[in-house]
C-alpha cells in the first residue's frame, strides 16, 4: 500500500513537471484566419499556440458549438462545416532561446506586430470580416 501511495506522489510530481514543461515550451506561434467558405467572411486572429487554436476550432466543428461571439450567428446559420482554418504565418523559435520562458514576452510581442500586419492587408472588418476595429484613442 506504501509503496503503490508512493507511485502516486511519483505520478503527480511528474505530471507537475511536464505541465510545467509544456507551459514553458515554444509552440508554434503566429497568425490565423477562420474563413467563411460561404460569404468569404474572415476572423483574423495571433496565438502564442497555432496548434491549441487549431484544435480548439475542431472540436468547434465537431460539437457544432462556437464559443467565439464573433461567429456565432453566421456559424448558427451556415454551420460550423462552413468555416476553415487556416495558418497565415507562423514564427519559428531561435535556437538560442528555446529552453529560455523569459522570452515568450518577445514572442508576443512578434505575434502582436505579425498580427497587425495581416489585419492591414487582409482587412476583415465590416463586410468583409469578424474582426472589430481598434478604437482610436
Amino acid at each position: 500500500m506504501k509503496g503503490a501511495l508512493n507511485g502516486m506522489t511519483l505520478d503527480k510530481q511528474k505530471k507537475k513537471e511536464i505541465a510545467s514543461a509544456y507551459k514553458t515550451s515554444f509552440r508554434p506561434m503566429g497568425v490565423y484566419q477562420i474563413r467563411n467558405t460561404v460569404n468569404g467572411k474572415l476572423y483574423v486572429d495571433g496565438t502564442m499556440d497555432l496548434e491549441g487554436a487549431r484544435n480548439r476550432f475542431d472540436f468547434f466543428k465537431q460539437t457544432n458549438m462556437n464559443t467565439m461571439s464573433e461567429l456565432r450567428q453566421d456559424w448558427a446559420a451556415f454551420g460550423g462545416d462552413a468555416f476553415v482554418f487556416e495558418e497565415l504565418d507562423q514564427i519559428k523559435p531561435r535556437e538560442e532561446t528555446l529552453n529560455d520562458p523569459s522570452e515568450l514576452a518577445s514572442y508576443k510581442e512578434e505575434v502582436q506586430a505579425l498580427l497587425e500586419l495581416w489585419l492591414e492587408k487582409l482587412q476583415p472588418y465590416d463586410e468583409q470580416g469578424y474582426n472589430k476595429r481598434k478604437r482610436k484613442l
